[in-house]
This record gives structure tokens, C-alpha cells and sequence, in this order.
């Protein structure tokens, strides 16, 4: 039995599909928005050709498993579950749409355990068949904003309307793009300073070597301070400052809001900058130096014509963990009154409104995925570019 499964990958996540949507509700329809809602099974909650298109698509997905693996099998592979995967979601919106039609009006229909667990299998699937077919990166990297497209699009045309979760939106519609702006702005005014800080950093631990173990191990102390416990210690220290010096506080210094969460976050953020610099640098080609050093080029000229473009991807890899990372870190911010998504997540949390909480989660992890992807995108063509 195991010699014919080609494809154990896509097994486990076909069968994890199937069996989330068999054994947990695909929807669930609460009262209202604070009380626990019943599970609703796919093949009641929706049209039996939803269904059925469903059950065949995992069912191929099932079956592709024990095909011999070709470019052709996991090219189909993919488009099937980046299929799925708009289906499901296609599905979870027509099904409360269904239940609200029968309902009094006041009930809340959320998406369920089933619909969850099916959306990450295909999902997961569908990046294991683009990994294994072996696409340029462009490609992989369109993969994702097709389906987010299609996704968009369903919910432009209000396919979604009647999910709790659209609700949420609604009711906080005018503080959602300001929330939005306040993470953006926290990642983004978190990243500049460390990278003017960080780069010098890793340059400074390359140039000197016996600043590198002393300099590596305090920014790794930072890294292991929790994100709360860092922010708390932020708290005192600014607060007084503004107290003492007025000018600063009329700056918007103070020890909560945006001034100690951006402080932490650009702490967090000069490890992974200073090492992939140094990390970068220390693998040019010191042949490559001499020939630029011989032709007559400065230091300054070798340094951003020569080490900067050859250590470019080790960088830009760099910049990546920085900003999925503070994208991630930027919720937790919220405890400190620093505003962005993470406030939807604890007032949620705070009033046991899942959905709420998904209002704030469910962008940061969009935003996260789509960073993630851009810069894998640029590390790639800078690399090939090096290669060159």
C-alpha cells in the first residue's frame, strides 16, 4: 500500500481536508454574537452541487497522491487546490447567506473547525505542487495574488455579506483603515531606524572583529526579552522623560502609545539586520575586493558597487524576518495603547468575540504572507542577478 502512494504530502493534507470537513462543522450559527454557536455540517449548510463539487475536487486531490509525480500532475495539482480553496470559501459565503434567509435576523453564522482545517490543507497544498514543479520564482510568486484576486473579488460582489466576520467589519468600518494606517506605520517607522542602525552595525562587526562577539550577544539579549516584558520596560523610562522635557512631549513622547512600541520594535529588529549584513558581507569574494582595489576603485566605490550588490540577497533575506516579524509584533503593541490591527484582537479576546479578534488577525497574517513573498521574489532576482 505505501509503494503506491507517490505523494505522501498531498495524502496527509487531502485526507486532513476530507476528514475536517467530515468530522467538524463547516459553519457554525450562534443566537447572537457572544454565545456559542452549533456546528453546521458542509452538506447542510450549502447546496448539494457545492457540496459535491467540493468532495470531487479533494477527492482528485485524494487520487493525485498515488500518481507518479511530473511537472503536468503537480501543475494540475495546484490549480485544483488554489480551486478548492476559492470554492470553500465561495461555499462558507453562500451557506450564511442560506442560514441568515431562514434565520430572525440577529444571528451570527462563523466560520467552523471544518472550513478552517479544509482552507489550510488545500492551501498547503497548493505551495508544496508549486514547490515541487520547480517555477521560477515569479511564478510562485503569482500564485498567492491569484487566489487572494479571486478572493477579493467574491467579496467585492458580497459573497461574504453574511458572515459574522463581515459584520464585525461593518460595525467598525471607519476604525479599521485607521487602524490599518497606525500597523503600517508602526512596521514601516520601526524599519527605517533599524536599518540605519543595523547595517553600520554589521558593518562595524565585520570591519572589527572584537566588537562582533560583544556586539551579537547584546542584540541577541534583546531578542530574548518578551515583546510585553520589553514594552512594560519602555513604560517608566519614557515617562519621565516626556515629564522632564515638555518639548518632547509636545513631539508625542510618551510612555504609552506609539513612542515605546516603536522603540521595541526597532530593537527587535537590528539582530537580524546587523547579521544578515555581516553574514552578507563576509561572503563576497575577497578576489573580487583586490580586482576592484587594483582598478583604482575607493573603499566607498568597493563598498556600494562591489560588496553591497554581491551581498544583496543575504540582505534582503534580512529584511524579510525583520518585516514579517514586526508586522507580527506590531499586535501585540496594542497592550500599550499604540493602536493597529492588534487592537481589534484584544477587544475581541476581552469580549469573547471570535470574530472581532479574526478582524484584526486575519490582515496581519495577509500582510505578513504578502511581504514574505514579495521579498522572497526580490532575494531571488538578486540573487540570479549576483549569478550572473
Amino acid at each position: 500500500m505505501t509503494a503506491l502512494i507517490r505523494n505522501k504530502v498531498l495524502l496527509l493534507l487531502a485526507l486532513g481536508a476530507i476528514l475536517g470537513l467530515a468530522e467538524m462543522g463547516f459553519v457554525s450559527e450562534a443566537p447572537n454574537r457572544l454565545l456559542t454557536g452549533r456546528a453546521v455540517a458542509l452538506w447542510n449548510a450549502t447546496d448539494p452541487f457545492a457540496t459535491a463539487t467540493i468532495a470531487v475536487a479533494l477527492l482528485a486531490l485524494l487520487a493525485a497522491s498515488a500518481r507518479p509525480p511530473n511537472p503536468r500532475l503537480h501543475r494540475l495539482v495546484a490549480i485544483l487546490a488554489g480551486v478548492v480553496t476559492v470554492l470553500l470559501a465561495g461555499a462558507a459565503g453562500a451557506a450564511a447567506r442560506i442560514l441568515a434567509a431562514n434565520g430572525t435576523g440577529d444571528e451570527r453564522i462563523a466560520l467552523g473547525g471544518g472550513f478552517w482545517i479544509a482552507e489550510f490543507c488545500t492551501v498547503l497544498a497548493m505551495v508544496d505542487a508549486m514547490h515541487r514543479l520547480r517555477t521560477k520564482p515569479l511564478a510562485r510568486a503569482l500564485a498567492a495574488p491569484i487566489v487572494i484576486g479571486a478572493l477579493a473579488f467574491l467579496t467585492d460582489a458580497g459573497a461574504f455579506n453574511a458572515l459574522s466576520i463581515a459584520r464585525e467589519y461593518m460595525a467598525h468600518r471607519d476604525s479599521f483603515a485607521s487602524e490599518l494606517g497606525r500597523h503600517l506605520t508602526l512596521v514601516l517607522g520601526s524599519l527605517a531606524p533599524a536599518l540605519v542602525i543595523g547595517i553600520p552595525l554589521g558593518v562595524a562587526a565585520l570591519r572589527w572583529r572584537r566588537l562582533r562577539d560583544p556586539l551579537f550577544a547584546a542584540l541577541n539579549l534583546v531578542q530574548t526579552i518578551p515583546s510585553i516584558a520589553l514594552f512594560a520596560l519602555l513604560i517608566p523610562p519614557l515617562a519621565l522623560l516626556a515629564a522632564a522635557v515638555p518639548a518632547l512631549a509636545a513631539l508625542g513622547v510618551h510612555g504609552i502609545g506609539a513612542t515605546p512600541a516603536l522603540i521595541a520594535l526597532t530593537l527587535y529588529a537590528l539582530l537580524p539586520i546587523a547579521r544578515n549584513t555581516h553574514a552578507g558581507l563576509i561572503g563576497v569574494d575577497h578576489s573580487l575586493i583586490d580586482s576592484a582595489r587594483a582598478m583604482g576603485m575607493s573603499p566607498a566605490q568597493i563598498f556600494f558597487r562591489v560588496e553591497v550588490p554581491l551581498a544583496s540577497p543575504v540582505l534582503i533575506a534580512g529584511l524579510r524576518i525583520v518585516t514579517v516579524q514586526g508586522i507580527g509584533l506590531a499586535v501585540v503593541a496594542a497592550l500599550i495603547g499604540a493602536g493597529g490591527l492588534g487592537s481589534f484582537v484584544f477587544q475581541g479576546i476581552g469580549q469573547g468575540a471570535t470574530d472581532l479578534v479574526l478582524l484584526g488577525a486575519l490582515p496581519a497574517i495577509a500582510m505578513a504572507l504578502a511581504a514574505d513573498v514579495a521579498l522572497r521574489l526580490a532575494a531571488e532576482v538578486a540573487r540570479r542577478k549576483v549569478a550572473r
